[in-house]
């Protein structure tokens, strides 16, 4: 009979994490109000001042498809310029890429699915033709000294399709080889995370891609997404895609939570001692403009812990006056 302590399991995690920013972009392109240009850029400038070095401003998709993101031009030419920070945008073509280059931006986002339904109802293309434009798209980025970003979707689960067979998302990572990547971002779109799975995905597509280029973007839909950050964590993941306040919905579950909420990953971090640059009180403070810029109140669970420990002690103040 074995007798002891046990080990403790967080002793071996990443001493330091990236966290990337998608609220500006991810975030609003799923909401149903359209943010002035202006409000967008007082909340990007609320995100650096938090900390946060690597934010995705908006996306070059064409504006019939996402008018929320319309302004993108505008947009980024109002950003502060710091050495330290990096602006990225989706990027769904060659198109896109010559708006992005000119704009200035240092970095492109590429994407695809990985079940066929949602590639067909999401940009009307199948997989592979999906693939083939990523690939040209990646190409001329990287020739132009871009850094290239892919997001997968749909690799725990699909709307259309249900779950997502782990063996369709190595096929799929295969195929992108070519592509020159700095980053693979890999998206439980519709929120159906579970750690098992998640340790599954991250164990299988991390023998084709280095831990140090995997990202993980998740969603909150069911509740899970901290709990599936934390096994990507614990497998050797270092960066993660998060949203100020979990600003955005899930598209497939009106009502629902969508992304995972930057102050809910950035708390959990700092508690386990995981480094991560980032101002926890400032952080509130951006999620508190994007609240009020978006006119309701946003999912984090964080913040609204936060705000109302304020709010509390605001009426003790009041109270105590009185």
């Amino acid at each position: 009979m074995t007798t002891g302590m046990p080990t403790n399991p967080l002793t071996s995690m990443p001493k330091k994490v990236d966290v990337y920013e998608v609220g500006p972009r991810d975030g609003l392109q799923n909401e149903l109000r359209t943010l002035a240009t202006e409000d967008k850029a007082r909340l990007i400038e609320a995100l650096i001042l938090s900390g946060l070095k690597r934010i995705e401003v908006s996306s070059f998709v064409s504006p019939r498809w996402i008018p929320q993101l319309a302004d993108a031009e505008k947009l980024i030419g109002m950003l502060p310029r710091r050495d330290d920070v990096i602006f990225t945008a989706l990027v769904p073509n060659l198109k896109g890429l010559e708006r992005a280059r000119a704009a200035g931006l240092q970095e492109a986002a590429v994407f695809l699915s990985v079940t066929e339904s949602h590639s067909q109802k999401n940009i009307n293309k199948s997989v592979a033709e999906a693939i083939s434009t990523a690939r040209e798209v990646a190409r001329e980025a990287r020739a132009a000294g871009m850094r290239v970003r892919c997001y997968l979707s749909t690799v725990w689960g699909c709307p259309y399709e249900g779950l997502t067979p782990v063996p369709r998302v190595v096929e799929v990572v295969k195929q992108l080889a070519d592509l020159g990547f700095y980053q693979l971002s890999l998206g439980d779109t519709i929120g159906v995370g579970t750690p098992g799975q998640t340790a599954e995905i991250v164990s299988e597509v991390s023998k084709l891609v280095g831990l140090e280029q995997i990202a993980l973007h998740l969603h909150d839909t069911r509740g899970t997404a901290l709990a599936n950050a934390l096994i990507g964590l614990s497998m050797g993941v270092t960066t993660f895609d998060a949203s100020i306040g979990g600003l955005g919905g899930c598209p497939y579950a009106p009502g629902a939570a969508g992304n995972l909420a930057t102050e809910d990953l950035v708390f959990m971090l700092q508690g386990m001692g995981v480094a991560t640059g980032i101002d926890l009180g400032k952080l509130v403070e951006a999620g508190e403009l994007a609240q009020e810029l978006i006119g309701r109140k946003l999912a984090g669970k964080y913040l609204q812990a936060a705000l109302g420990e304020r709010e509390k002690q605001a009426h003790r103040s009041r109270s105590a006056v009185s």
